[in-house]
């Protein structure tokens, strides 16, 4: 496969698939509305679908959908003095009386709506002019009893728009491929910030104002090297609104580790391994090679064994919004020796017969949730034992697995957390197990 043909593939591979299903609960929603505050049932007057699918950089497995919905100007002096909750609250209790059945409740700042794989939040606005003749919105915030605050999801619309017209359509596809990247390594970043991220890279730089796919390798290259050098802060200035949006987790080491691999992926073009090099990065979306049987028999090896791997992915949506991270303690005869993640940072070798503990050490996902565990083995000697495993298990309610070392290999442990039927948060653990059989 040429990269054009790789890039051009995963491109296909992100597409939104469900999106005749979001567009009719956008429809549903916003009927409901109109009906309780305009006395009309029209599915598409007086809404605006805004975050990253409004933006069109969401891609196949989004979960968290947003909207706002205008309210009647006449309506302001009803809500406008400390009646920020009462407006959510009707807001709900009209979407509830429409869809009785559905999950609806008022959260801080939207009502969100829950379907099967993914939610709606829902947030009634009053739209306003500035002295420029801007059009913003005010939205309710029931913090510390309640204010109002401003958004111009408009003005990040307009300018992804226009950016996408002069990078040749490149914007959106950089925001689409990097939330892979998110999904793949379980990077807790806002799409928000995604989409900054891409639109600050792009305007650095106009090496990519007239490529296309077979310039995506490069490109995933240089965003994940800017990526890698920016300084840590707390936010950056929304492209624009030029409001601020927050950096939830730091990135810079997890985007040093994605250029790295984009490195050796680019070396490896001409080899017939580069796609497997590239979904490193990506992750599954990542079109496989085109498999060509070989005819040498004595190359095949003297054993075989069953290719039991399970992957999250076809059990769930991905959707990663939350930071979880797991570590290992590392035991002999029932002494802790070390922490798994620090042997590895200090090169100390992991042999045989050790007792791990694997637990999840930093989690931020809201309950509820669960937590599902795979653990794979890796290489040579994993295979001639025919013990590759990888299925994916439900967590006993401990937050933590408990495993045993035993053959020499390569192997990982993968987290989840699953909300909703959506895996929000996940991390992993490489377990290189030095030498035994």
């Amino acid at each position: 496969m040429t990269v054009s043909e790789m890039f051009s593939g995963l491109l296909d591979n992100l597409k939104v698939d469900n999106a005749d299903q979001i567009s009719l609960r956008y429809g549903e929603i916003t009927s409901s509305l109109n009906k309780k505050f305009r006395d009309t049932e029209s599915k598409t007057a007086n809404t605006l679908q805004v975050g990253s699918y409004g933006r069109w950089t969401a891609i196949k497995g989004i979960s968290d959908l947003d909207m706002l919905y205008i309210m009647p100007k006449g309506k302001w002096d009803t809500y406008k003095s400390g009646k920020q909750s009462q407006l959510l609250t009707d807001v709900k209790d009209a979407i509830k009386a429409r869809y009785p059945k559905t999950n609806v409740r008022v959260d801080r700042l939207v009502v969100t709506v829950t379907y099967t794989n993914f939610h709606v939040e829902v947030q009634p606005v009053f739209e306003e002019s500035d002295d420029n003749g801007e059009s913003y919105f005010k939205y309710p915030d029931t913090y510390n009893g309640g204010s109002w605050k401003d958004t111009k999801p408009r003005q990040e619309i307009s300018a992804m728009k226009e950016f996408v017209d002069q990078k040749n359509k490149n914007l959106r596809r950089l925001c689409k491929m990097v939330r892979a990247w998110k999904n793949k390594h379980g990077v807790a970043m806002g799409g928000l910030l995604i989409d900054t991220l891409a639109y600050n890279f792009l305007k650095s730089t106009s090496d990519y104002d007239d490529k296309s796919f077979m310039n995506y390798n490069l490109m995933s290259r240089d965003f994940f090297k800017y990526l890698m050098e920016q300084p840590n802060q707390d936010h950056y200035k929304a492209l624009g609104s030029g409001q601020n949006v927050k950096v939830k987790k730091k990135f810079q080491k997890n985007a040093k580790k994605a250029y790295e691999l984009c490195l050796k992926a680019i070396d490896a073009e001409k080899e017939s391994g580069v796609n497997k090099k590239w979904k490193k990065v990506f992750g599954r979306p990542f079109p496989d090679a085109v498999e060509v049987i070989k005819e040498a028999a004595h190359k095949l090896p003297a054993y075989s064994w069953n290719d039991t791997e399970e992957f999250i992915e076809d059990k769930y949506r991905v959707d990663i919004r939350y930071h979880l991270k797991i570590d290992c303690d590392v035991l002999q005869n029932g002494y802790r020796e070390n922490t798994l993640r620090n042997m590895i940072l200090k090169r100390l070798p992991l042999f045989p017969s050790k007792k791990l503990t694997f637990k999840v050490t930093e989690n931020e996902v809201p309950p509820p949730y669960h937590i599902e565990w795979k653990v794979l083995n890796r290489g040579e000697v994993a295979q001639r034992k025919n013990q590759i495993r990888g299925q994916i298990v439900r967590d006993d309610g401990h937050q933590q697995k408990i495993e045993h070392t035993r053959f020499r290999g390569a192997h990982l442990v993968e987290c989840y957390a699953i909300k909703d039927s959506v895996v929000v948060a996940k991390s992993r653990i490489d377990v290189p197990i030095a030498s035994g059989d």
